[in-house]
């Protein structure tokens, strides 16, 4: 016989109950922890308690002075694997399309010839790209190329393919660098990921490496509430074991 719920975990299964079923969609507003205390007739620690562990769970967002919404579903990336965004999101039975907004040769700033190990006002080719699954904004890329590893990448078409197939087909990937950090979009990306201003994004900053030249560095932009990231590790800790 299974135990009876506690009474917080009574009112996350309220709340999973109603999103589950579909009275509530991603976006949408809660019923308020006074509301939850007067439906349920429970103390207001017990719905903090049960709304935290929501949020942690990744099924709602809270915001302050705002209330309680249905979180979105998050589509998880690797952290430690080169895939397209196509391809995760296929994965997840959503339909890859792509705005490319940039697709030019530049001069590197003194910063981005850096990554390149190039002097400043080397060409670079540069794109900037924002990717959606189902038509929502998922990812904003921007990518600066070494012309010699990739010399047609202004002719390819980036609402058909996406940079990283391109790459991967015509330069081979011998090695990666991921730095992955939390940032605040700029307004024009906030606009561009059709986001609020104040939401959370991850940023990933890729290099990659086609024998000892860098083919390319990335910098690529994720809403908080859309995607994650995701490791798996092996013989963790085992040499200090044996």
């Amino acid at each position: 016989m299974n135990a009876p719920l506690t009474r917080y975990e009574v009112v996350k299964h309220h709340v999973l109950s109603a999103i589950e079923s579909g009275d509530y969609e991603a976006g949408d507003k809660l019923p308020s922890e006074n509301e939850l205390v007067r439906e349920l007739s429970v103390s207001r620690m017990t719905v903090n308690r049960a709304l935290r562990e929501l949020t942690d769970e990744g099924h709602i967002i809270r915001r302050a002075g705002m209330g309680s919404f249905v979180a979105g579903r998050r589509m998880r990336g690797q952290a430690a694997d080169i895939e397209s965004i196509r391809d995760e999101l296929a994965s997840r039975g959503e339909v890859w399309s792509a705005t490319v907004l940039s697709q030019n040769s530049v001069k590197a700033s003194e910063a981005f010839a850096g990554e390149f190990g190039a002097d400043s006002g080397t060409e670079l080719f540069h794109l900037l790209i924002v990717h959606k699954g189902d038509g929502q904004p998922i990812e904003l890329e921007e990518r600066w190329v070494n012309p010699d590893i990739a010399p047609d990448l202004l002719l390819e078409d980036f609402s058909e393919t996406t940079p990283t197939d391109y790459l991967l087909s015509v330069a081979p990937l011998l090695r990666a660098e991921h730095v992955v950090r939390a940032v605040a979009p700029t307004a024009r990306e906030a606009e561009l990921l059709e986001i609020d201003e104040g939401t959370p994004c991850l940023e990933i900053n890729r290099r990659t490496w086609t024998g000892e030249r860098v083919a390319s560095f990335a910098r690529l932009l994720y809403p908080g509430d859309r995607y994650e990231l995701s490791a798996r590790f092996s013989n963790v800790g085992a040499s200090a074991n044996t």
